[in-house]
């Protein structure tokens, strides 16, 4: 679909001309046989209502779903779909040397206000015949998803361009919020958050309920809209992701802001 060699039109004009966003141009749906894709389809979907599952618990119910299954390949789709169970930290856990660790900054904070702290997460998306994976940015205290971009691969790449997209369109926040995915401790995301002077907030290991907001978001984006359309191919889902964020962030009401929208609390930030 997009010709990245193209002399007479930019990766940028190709984007445009096809309502892309250059963050979605990894739109190629990473492909497992039918058996495994079904077994991560009721994976994601248990996973959403049981975070707390991890691999010995999920095994064990997929077994009484009468999936003919074993430890190894439910840690394998585990690592695909980049699941982590959440779970107490533990005071002996040793800390990880492959990066700088940074502090968690939103215990006790009271966030009163739209550009305090955004918080980004990733997450599987399942199709028909494939999947892929979704990163979106999310304002904390209008919910209001900054940006968002799909990819057939967990590199930091294209997380690190919707990053840039979304500073260069809504301004930067106070405080950015992540867990300690490879994706947001790489060099290259963490450049873009210290150059914008930019605080970084990273969330315990193990303690995914740390990052609450988002993963009520992507309750939100499965179960109102992923779960309902088979969708055929990347191009299908992005167009699909991108009718369904401009309804959440404009169009539909949320009990915990007092049933407004999103965006009427983020410009406050304008």
């Amino acid at each position: 679909m997009i010709e990245k060699d193209n002399e007479e039109l930019s990766v940028v004009r190709q984007s445009e001309l096809l309502s892309i966003h250059r963050s979605g141009l990894y739109y190629k749906p990473c492909q497992e046989n039918e058996f495994n894709l079904n077994l991560m389809r009721v994976i994601d979907e248990q996973f959403l209502d049981k975070p707390f599952y991890g691999i010995s618990r999920m095994t064990e119910h997929l077994i009484r779903m009468g999936y003919w299954v074993n430890i190894k390949r439910v840690r394998r789709l585990y690592r695909l779909m980049d699941l982590r169970a959440i779970f107490p930290a533990r005071k002996t856990t040793q800390p990880n040397k492959n990066h700088k660790k940074y502090p968690y900054l939103l215990r006790g904070l009271n966030i009163t206000r739209a550009n305090q702290v955004w918080a980004c997460d990733i997450t599987y998306i399942p199709m028909k015949h494939g999947f892929m994976y979704l990163v979106a940015i999310i304002d904390l205290y209008s919910r209001f998803v900054v940006n968002w971009g799909i990819s057939n691969s967990l590199e930091a790449d294209f997380c690190v361009e919707v990053l840039k997209e979304a500073i260069k369109q809504h301004g930067k926040p106070e405080i950015f919020n992540t867990d300690q995915g490879v994706q947001f401790t790489c060099q290259e995301f963490i450049e873009v958050l210290e150059n914008n002077g930019i605080a970084i907030s990273m969330d315990g290991k193990g303690r995914a309920i740390d990052n609450i907001f988002i993963e009520r978001l992507w309750r939100s984006v499965k179960y109102e809209n992923v779960y309902l359309h088979a969708y055929e191919d990347g191009l299908a889902l992005y167009r699909g992701l991108k009718e369904y964020f401009e309804f959440y962030n404009y169009r539909r009401v949320h009990q915990s802001l007092d049933y407004k929208f999103p965006v009427e609390l983020f410009r406050q930030a304008a």
